[in-house]
C-alpha cells in the first residue's frame, strides 16, 4: 500500500469517528431527537446501592449485586434512561349533543 493510499483511508476512519460522536452527542442532549431521558432514581447509570449494603453489618454480597455492592436499577432495569409509562385516559363527554 502506498502511503497517499494508507492517508485517504486513515483520513476516511477519522471522518466515520467524528460523524458518530456528534450524532451520540446530539442525541443525548435533545431528547425530543429519540433519545430517553435519564432515569431519574439511578441518575443514567444503570446500577443502584444494593440492599445488602444498606443494611449490613461490614460484608457485602448477595445474588442480586453478586459481591460488587451495586444491583441494576429497578426504575429503568439497568438501561439508564427513562421508560415512558403507556397510559389510557378515558374521557367522557359533558357536553349534550
Amino acid at each position: 500500500m502506498g502511503p497517499l493510499v494508507l492517508a485517504s483511508q486513515l483520513a476516511a476512519g477519522l471522518g466515520v469517528l467524528a460523524g458518530a460522536a456528534i450524532v451520540k452527542s446530539a442525541m443525548e442532549s435533545s431528547p425530543m431527537a429519540g433519545g430517553l431521558p435519564r432515569c431519574a432514581t439511578c441518575n443514567g447509570t444503570g446500577r443502584v446501592a444494593c440492599l445488602c449494603s444498606r443494611w449490613s453489618d461490614g460484608d457485602v454480597g448477595c445474588r442480586s449485586c453478586a459481591g460488587s455492592g451495586m444491583m441494576l436499577c429497578r426504575s429503568c432495569g439497568g438501561s439508564g434512561s427513562g421508560r415512558p409509562l403507556p397510559i389510557q385516559v378515558r374521557m367522557r363527554s359533558t357536553r349534550s349533543p
